[in-house]
């Protein structure tokens, strides 16, 4: 499959405030060198624990923000090239559209759910006429089974699955190459978790949306997804196809994340529990293992050098030296 989107290098570093005006200012890396591939019609789940920067590498994939440094692909054509304001005003802004983690702090309180789904489609589309405007917002509810009785309400009269169904319908109303999801299932009840992601299977089948979809719950990845990369303190430590990820994890992180994964089966791994302390994402030593200090196999090779991503074969990839 050919990219749709790619990113080369790409990091987002936060200046600290000055500790004393002579030293160089601390700054806080939170996405350090990804390197990300999605394909048209493509699933990538993206997993990681809180504060593995997650949702800011997806911030700059959806070009909300500006990354400090590295390139951003569309169809092989740069859109760093333009600031974060620039491209949101750009015809390109309609081809990646966001899903964000809480439906309910996303949505515009004093709009209806109708005027919700219309706004995206009058800014990017550039919809005017009335007649067209309301069959592509009928056309988008219908797309992700919101009931047309629902379009007159406003977001406090909806339920969590509902107003989730109203983010995923903003999004596919202005027909997005790829949609990135931060957590959307992340605050729903589990039954209407698994209603969500069959809809935006569903949209990825027929429509061939490409998704990005941000998780810490590895069951939710595994459903949706065919390739999977595991970000730890800003870097992708592994990245493979679902099968590979989960049937034969080569980084000690993924294989930890994936034995505290709930199971009503007998465990073929025992729960590996991560002691010691996760190192400071504040100026990470370029000559260190950013696992260092948790890893159980860590090792004084792990201390003197840092490790690459490196093909293990078949497109499995691990940042390990041990993989």
């Amino acid at each position: 499959m050919t990219d749709l989107l790619a990113t080369r290098d790409l990091e987002m570093h936060f200046p600290m405030e000055r500790r004393s005006f002579l030293g160089p200012r601390d700054r806080l890396h939170a996405v350090d060198g990804i390197n990300l591939r999605i394909s048209a019609g493509e699933a990538v789940g993206l997993v990681g624990e809180s504060g593995c920067g997650k949702s800011t590498l997806s911030r700059l994939i959806c070009r909300l923000a500006d990354p400090t440094a590295g390139e951003i692909l569309l169809n092989g054509r740069s859109i760093t090239d333009k600031s974060a304001a620039e491209f949101g005003r750009s015809p390109l802004r309609r081809q990646i559209q966001m899903v964000f983690q809480d439906p309910t702090e996303s949505l515009a309180p004093h709009l209806t759910v109708f005027e919700l789904i219309a706004d995206p489609v009058r800014r990017l589309l550039g919809v005017t006429d009335k007649t067209l405007l309301a069959k592509t917002v009928r056309d988008s509810a219908t797309a992700v089974n919101l009931p047309e009785a629902l379009l007159t309400r406003y977001p406090h009269q909806l339920s969590g699955g509902q107003k989730a169904r109203v983010g995923i319908a903003r999004a596919v109303a202005v027909n997005p190459r790829l949609m990135v999801l931060d957590e959307p299932t992340s605050a729903l009840d589990v039954s209407v978790q698994a209603t969500v992601l069959q809809l935006l299977d569903k949209l990825r089948r027929e429509r061939g949306i490409a998704l990005l979809f941000v998780s810490h719950d590895l069951t939710v990845v595994r459903l949706l997804c065919q390739r999977i990369a595991v970000m730890y303190l800003g870097q992708i430590v592994e990245e493979g196809s679902t099968a590979q990820v989960y049937d034969g994890p080569r980084h000690p992180y993924t294989r930890a994340l994936l034995s505290a994964v709930p199971t009503l089966q007998p465990r073929a791994v025992k729960r590996q529990r991560l002691e010691g302390e996760p190192q400071t994402p504040i100026n990470p030593s370029p000559s260190r293992c950013r696992f260092g200090g948790r890893c159980p196999i860590e090792a004084g090779l792990c201390i003197e050098k840092a490790p690459d991503l490196r093909d293990l074969g078949g497109g499995h990839l691990a940042r390990c030296h041990f993989a």
